[in-house]
C-alpha cells in the first residue's frame, strides 16, 4: 500500500525539505506539534524498523543528530523529543518508518505519560534477548 511518505519521496507531494541525502530525507511535519517538528524518514520503503536494512539504519543514525542540532539551533528549542513508533498498537499512522524531531518551547511540543511496572524475570528475559541476538555470554 502507498503511503504519503511514499508519494512525497517519489515527487508526487511537495514538502518542505530540511535534509536529504543518499538514503534519508528529512522534512517538516505539516501537522506540528510544535514550531520546527521535523520528520526524518528512510528512503527504503519499509514500515518498522526492525525490517530497514543496516545500511539504511546506520544513515538514520548518523543524520538524526545533524538534524536535532539543526532544529534546535533554527528554532531556539533548548530541549526537544525523538519519537519513532512500530506499528498500530504503538500509535503508528503512517506505515513507513520515520523518527518525529520535536522541538520543546515551553509547554508546546510532545505530552509524554509513562507508568512504569516492575521487572520480575530480568536475567531470564536479558539471555532470551541475547541469545536472539547471537550473544550467549552475560555484558
Amino acid at each position: 500500500m502507498t503511503t504519503i511518505f511514499d508519494r512525497i519521496l517519489d515527487g508526487d507531494i511537495p514538502c518542505h525539505r530540511v535534509l536529504e541525502t543518499e538514503h534519508v530525507l528529512a522534512f517538516l511535519d505539516i501537522g506540528p506539534l510544535s514550531r520546527g517538528h521535523t520528520l526524518v524518514i528512510p528512503k527504503e520503503r519499509r514500515a518498522h524498523l526492525h525490517e530497514l536494512s543496516e545500511d539504511q539504519a546506520a544513515a538514520l543514525g548518523r543524520v538524526l543528530p545533524r538534524v536535532a542540532r539543526a532544529v534546535m539551533e533554527a528554532t531556539g528549542a533548548t530541549a526537544y523529543n525523538v519519537l519513532q513508533n512500530n506499528g498500530r498498537e504503538a500509535h503508528q499512522e503512517v506505515m513507513h518508518v520515520h523518527f518525529h524531531v520535536i522541538p520543546r518551547h515551553g509547554e508546546d511540543g510532545l505530552g509524554v505519560g509513562w507508568r512504569p511496572g516492575a521487572l520480575e524475570d530480568g536475567e531470564a528475559l536479558a539471555a532470551s534477548i541475547r541469545e536472539v541476538l547471537g550473544e550467549g555470554g552475560a555484558a
